[in-house]
């Protein structure tokens, strides 16, 4: 008996001029974990929706144990064994942990009580280690990492074979993707077949068999993860060499562009500290939870100040100002949620990045349409953005040049101040390489940047002062040569075992 759990071949599916899966080929065996990879637009999630019934291919045949199937649906994909967790939850945030896990038409026989429920949800909660798990809480009070856990179980649920898991880490932190990963690996040993989704190319290393790279909608032979390396993964994906991910540091720094002396808000009782020289770029390594981001927010303006001063070039901010106080002060702020706050995903490139700059476009409350082609212009040429995509939709765009977008919004406004939070959620290789090197630039020209990330790879890569937090302290403030990401990930994990 062959041991491909799945086999495609010669898939091919267009939209419009746009072809987004050209001739590929894909194979997954029984009980192994297949890393799909590749830049964002290079095909993967056209190939997820093909397997999931959502996308009919114009050509190609596929195979599941060995027997021809026809996915033009989602019921048919359910029959063949398949189950999708997508990047972005659908669990219900009202609806109980059993209710979640068996939404979507898995067989359930009887009366619908809450006990029955739960016993019913059991093995499936204990199957994602969430044994533990009160199963009649609703799962908006759940942590992230449960949430998606409990996404997985409802997978179980529905007797799966394939497994597909789009981004499963990508808003999660370090503790919390090393139980996903741990599941990940225990859902092989039982003999699932699982399609691995992700960015973190460094997950791949540590729990998949072998990786698909797709390019430009077209796939590369797989490969065993234990003879590849990141360049050679890199390489595949992007199709070059990917000399540097992190641009070279800053060699020297200005005055003091941003200074906070013992300020506390209602998320950070604790006072916090931080002063930022002009062209200096300061990581804020930490958790979900741990203060990063509510520390940017203060300073934003998006959390009201309580206690302690905040000062720009030596001007102090009034108390409790706000967003637009701060934006007068020079402060630009990037939030961690693109879809929520980020950017207008309905509107065009021109109007975001205009947003925070209307006053300059629209003198006596008239709009000027040349001024806005000449700021949008200037931005997208700093921000390397294809201005002919002005008038695009920006929830139309990849995840990287919606990124850019929303970064470069702020410099309508010449900010003394950016802060961002998480700067590469849900972006691929390519454009993170791309998006530190604005950043690097933007340091360079005299800009004081503060980025907080879950990434410590990130965090050590890109900034020249690190900033570890846990539960609201700042752990220590570091060089990055002075300190491994082993360190780091105690500091922001465990730091009762206090650092020397």
């Amino acid at each position: 008996m062959s041991n491909v759990a799945l086999e495609m071949k010669g898939i091919s599916k267009a939209f419009g001029a746009v072809q987004a899966l050209d001739n590929v080929d894909f194979e997954l065996r029984r009980g192994e974990v297949m890393a799909l990879l590749g830049e964002n637009g290079a095909g993967k999630s056209t190939l997820v929706k093909v397997l999931a019934g959502l996308h009919v291919p114009e050509t190609g045949s596929i195979k599941i144990d060995g027997k021809p199937f026809n996915l033009g649906t989602t019921q048919l994909s359910h029959a063949a064994g398949i189950a999708v967790a997508e990047q972005e939850l659908s669990v219900i945030g009202t609806l109980s942990a059993a209710e979640n896990i068996f939404l979507g038409g898995v067989p359930f026989s009887g009366p619908w009580t809450r006990k029955r429920l739960a016993e019913k949800a059991k093995p499936y909660l204990e199957a994602v280690g969430l044994g533990h798990l009160d199963s009649s809480v609703p799962v908006e009070r759940l942590a992230v990492a449960e949430r998606q856990l409990i996404e997985i179980a409802r997978l179980l649920a529905t007797n799966a074979r394939i497994l597909i898991l789009d981004e499963p880490t990508a808003a999660l932190n370090d503790s919390d993707i090393e139980r996903v990963k741990a599941l990940v690996t225990k859902l092989a040993r039982e003999g699932h077949s699982i399609i691995y989704v992700t960015h973190r190319l460094g997950e791949v290393f540590e729990i998949a068999d072998r990786i698909t790279t797709l390019r430009g909608g077209r796939s590369n032979p797989p490969e065993n993860v234990s003879d590849m390396t990141l360049a050679k993964v890199i390489e595949r994906m992007i199709g070059r060499p990917l000399e540097e991910m992190f641009p070279p540091r800053a060699s020297g720094f200005g005055e003091a562009a941003l200074d906070l002396r013992n300020v506390t808000t209602k998320a950070l009782p604790l006072m916090q500290n931080l002063k930022v020289r002009a062209g200096e770029i300061v990581g804020l390594a930490g958790q979900v939870g741990s203060g990063t981001e509510s520390l940017l927010r203060a300073i934003a303006g998006a959390d009201i100040v309580e206690t302690g001063s905040i000062s720009v070039d030596g001007r102090r901010l009034p108390k409790a100002h706000k967003l637009s106080t701060a934006m007068k002060y020079g402060i630009g702020y990037c939030s961690s949620d693109r879809k929520l706050d980020g950017v207008f995903a309905d509107l065009a490139v021109s109007t975001n990045m205009v947003a925070p700059s209307m006053r300059q476009v629209t003198p006596r409350f008239i709009v000027n349409r040349r001024r806005i082609r000449d700021l949008t212009g200037r931005i997208s040429g700093q921000m390397a953005i294809d201005p002919k995509r002005a008038e695009y939709r920006v929830g139309a765009l990849s995840g990287g040049n919606q990124q850019k977008v929303a970064l470069g919004k702020w410099l309508g406004i010449s900010p003394r101040v950016l802060l961002v939070a998480e700067p590469t959620r849900g972006v691929d290789v390519g454009a993170r390489a791309e998006i530190y090197g604005h950043l690097r630039r933007l340091a360079d020209e005299g800009m004081a940047i503060v980025f907080s990330s879950s990434d410590i790879d990130e965090v050590h890569g890109l900034a020249d002062t690190i900033i570890t937090m846990y539960r609201g302290r700042q752990v220590r403030t570091v060089k990055p040569a002075d300190v491994g990401n082993h360190d780091l990930l105690r500091d922001i994990t465990h730091p009762e075992e206090e650092v020397a």
